[in-house]
């Protein structure tokens, strides 16, 4: 799901910057890791066994890679659609 986003958003037209759409997918993570009531991406990486530091990296919108970001989704108790459908053009 990962990567059809960000080959999508590379084959628009209007040419979006890849690292303001990191910058985006980081900003989604953090708005709904406390929506679910996690203050800190340590606690919340820490109960659902994902390396705090990569949620940490994720969240600033850095190497956030596709192997992971499925986890991460689920642990937010989202599903693909949903994660992706509010804040990511």
């Amino acid at each position: 799901m990962f990567l059809f986003y960000l080959m999508k958003s590379q084959g628009s037209s209007d040419e979006k910057d890849p690292k303001e759409e990191l910058k985006k997918l980081g900003q989604r993570i953090k708005e709904l890791r406390i929506l679910k009531g996690y203050t800190s991406y340590e606690t919340f990486a820490y109960e659902h066994n994902i390396s705090g530091a990569q949620v940490g990296r994720y969240e600033n919108g850095h190497d956030i890679r596709d192997t992971t970001l499925p986890r991460v989704i689920d642990a937010l108790g989202v599903t693909p659609s949903e994660f992706f459908s509010e804040g990511i053009d």
